[in-house]
């Protein structure tokens, strides 16, 4: 046994421990069961790999992402620790060589996902390891009230029954006391320890602006800010245009999401790391497990599901405890696209039924039959068989995989992408060639805008109704001229893998199921229901964000957007603000924006003192939309 501390000193630098780190590690050496809720760069890797690394044997650690059981690897690796991932597309003999290695090999840690910890193979060699300890990571995806639930970590809970002697630690940074109370129960821990460190993050100033143009917010926040940064946005094609807009406004930035080779990958997070850029524009899965202690700035640029993935992710700021922003950009259209982006694709029971019925018809499978029988499903001609809307269908597929009645494959989750490279003048010679494709190259134009700029999303079903031809006919085309250097063309065939894992039982089948399916909807509405409350609070933005977690604080942090409208003396002085407005406009006329940079007050005090001055005649606008004295 070596003493945890040393082991801390050695492989991380630290002379103590934060929190309740030590607290957590005793009890993993003492075999105790533990529940660790510990905010977003609370040090909860090391409450798990300090313990593995004092104890002879291996950490067997479940978690969810790949992107993060990797980074997570390479950590160690580079600590010179050894460890291994068990993750997707890794062949067969490869997995049994790599599991061996866990065995015969002095590996200290193996990292595998819960899809991994269901295959009985996986199961047999755990069985055989000297497992000292197992550690499930983001372990709220148990719990279908947290809000990433992900039924396959159910299996996790087997890990007691096959290593009956051996303690497990669950560890979150976002969980309410009922998702606490089903880790629990649902990991069957016997007497554990709970600790909930505190989640107030003192250092983070929150803020939210309302803003109708929100590039001139991004725009105005980055004149202001040098700090390493990270914008959140919800779609791969806002990363590159975003980035492309601070880029072009004197801001340096990259972009990064899943559709990235994984190369590219590596070497734009290192540009972002190494400080090489500023600003990293991301979809919401960048972050996870990358410790980079000195991003001052985190933009949320769209609203996101819930308070605890808008926490997690706000929380990736100021981990070096120096002063740092979280701010979320919004405005009324984005109440409306996140209700229709999050809440209208839910299928309720009926419509999940009216797609599992139709599915095996349209395969003819007879009541009682199907199991263990697959089949090649074109979607989009389901879809259109049956006149499904294809989003809600998409996601009744996805739930019918989730609970276990099919299974689908990966490939059914990617869409084709085009991206013309060549120039409009280079495009009009060919069709001058190439006449009988100009049709459905002009379609593509006309349906797709910025396709000339962006790798974007195309639907073959749809291109070939609007042109009257087959997806054949399309898919062909684009061969063409992919082959002929006019685009950049990732081909996805709208047929998809699909296997009945059950026999047929129609409504049978889904009421095992129905309740629970009910219940997630109505999580997944009272989330955002809570996102955009606070969105429009009047209180405090951290005493909001803490009562959710279930957690009390007396004082108001004093430096949010709230507290500085409402406790800040100065702000409620109309008369100075007025005084100060005059005093610029006399010198030339100015828009609202210009009057907001320059004073320091808040925006809403400002708007309130203009909108005064022009109610009682003070101010008036002129013709280029400019604030002047009457």
């Amino acid at each position: 046994m070596h003493a945890p501390i040393e082991i801390l000193e050695q492989h991380w630098g630290f002379s103590s421990f934060k929190g309740s780190q030590e607290k957590i590690i005793n009890a993993i050496i003492n075999k105790q069961y533990v529940l660790a809720l510990m905010p977003t760069g609370g040090g909860k890797s090391i409450c798990y790999q300090v313990p593995a690394l004092a104890q002879d044997g291996i950490c067997i650690v479940v978690s969810p992402l790949i992107a993060l059981i990797h980074n997570q690897v390479d950590n160690l690796k580079n600590k010179g620790i050894k460890a291994v991932a068990l993750t997707g597309g890794i062949p067969f003999n490869e997995v049994i060589d790599l599991l061996d290695n866990c065995m015969f090999g002095n590996y200290k840690f193996l990292y595998l996902s819960p899809e991994r910890l269901q295959q009985d193979i996986v199961q047999e060699r755990i069985q055989k390891m000297k497992v000292s300890l197992i550690a499930i990571d983001e372990a709220h995806c148990i719990s279908q009230w947290g809000h990433d639930f992900r039924p396959a970590y159910l299996a996790c809970a087997n890990l007691k029954e096959v290593l009956p002697n051996t303690p497990i630690i669950a560890l979150t940074a976002t969980a309410t006391q009922q998702v606490a109370t089903d880790i629990v129960t649902l990991l069957n821990f016997n007497k554990p320890l709970i600790v909930k460190d505190s989640f107030v993050r003192k250092n983070i100033v929150f803020k939210i602006f309302k803003e109708e143009d929100k590039r001139y917010r991004l725009k105005q926040l980055f004149q202001s800010n040098n700090q390493s940064a990270i914008v959140y946005v919800r779609t791969r094609r806002l990363t590159q245009e975003v980035a492309q807009f601070l880029n072009a406004n004197r801001t340096s930035a990259t972009f990064y999401h899943g559709g990235i080779p994984k190369k590219e990958k590596k070497a734009k997070l290192n540009l972002w790391l190494e400080n090489k850029v500023q600003v990293m524009v991301a979809t919401n899965a960048f972050g996870m497990g990358i410790d980079k202690p000195d991003v001052g700035l985190v933009v949320h640029y769209q609203i996101p599901d819930c308070i605890e993935n808008y926490y997690q992710e706000a929380g990736r700021a100021g981990r070096n405890g120096e002063a740092a922003q979280a701010v979320l950009i919004t405005n009324t259209n984005d109440v409306h696209l996140a209700k229709e982006q999050f809440l209208s694709v839910l299928p309720d029971t009926q419509f999940l039924k009216r797609v599992y019925n139709k599915l095996n018809n349209y395969f003819q499978i007879a009541y009682g039959e199907g199991e263990q029988t697959t089949f090649q499903l074109n979607f989009n001609q389901f879809c259109s068989t049956y006149s499904l809307n294809p989003l809600l269908s998409f996601n009744s597929l996805q739930i019918l995989d989730q609970n276990s009645v099919i299974a689908l494959s990966e490939s059914f989750y990617k869409k084709s992408t085009v991206q013309f490279i060549s120039t409009k003048s280079q495009l009009f010679d060919y069709f001058e060639k190439n006449q009988t494709i100009a049709p459905l190259v002009q379609t593509i134009l006309r349906t797709y805008g910025g396709i000339f700029d962006f790798e974007t999303k195309i639907d073959i079903s749809l291109l070939a109704k609007k042109t009257s031809t087959s997806e054949h006919g399309v898919t062909r085309v684009l061969d063409q001229l992919k082959k002929d250097g006019l685009i950049e063309y990732v081909a996805q065939h709208s047929d998809l893998e699909i296997t009945f894992l059950v026999p047929r039982e129609d409504e049978i089948t889904i009421n095992a199921f129905a309740k629970k399916v009910k219940e997630r909807q109505q999580i997944k509405v009272y989330n955002l229901e809570q996102m955009l409350q606070y969105i429009e609070t009047d209180i405090c933005r951290s005493r909001q964000l803490l009562r959710y977690f279930e957690e009390t604080v007396k004082e108001d942090c004093g430096v949010c957007d709230i507290c500085i409208l409402n406790n800040k003396g100065i702000e409620k002085d109309t008369p100075a603000i007025t005084s100060e407005i005059l005093v610029l406009l006399k010198a030339q006329p100015c828009t609202s924006r210009q009057l907001i940079a320059t004073l320091n007050y808040s925006q809403n005090a400002t708007l309130e003192a203009i909108q005064e001055m022009l109610e009682e005649g003070i101010l008036k606008i002129n013709s280029k939309n400019q604030y002047e004295i009457e």
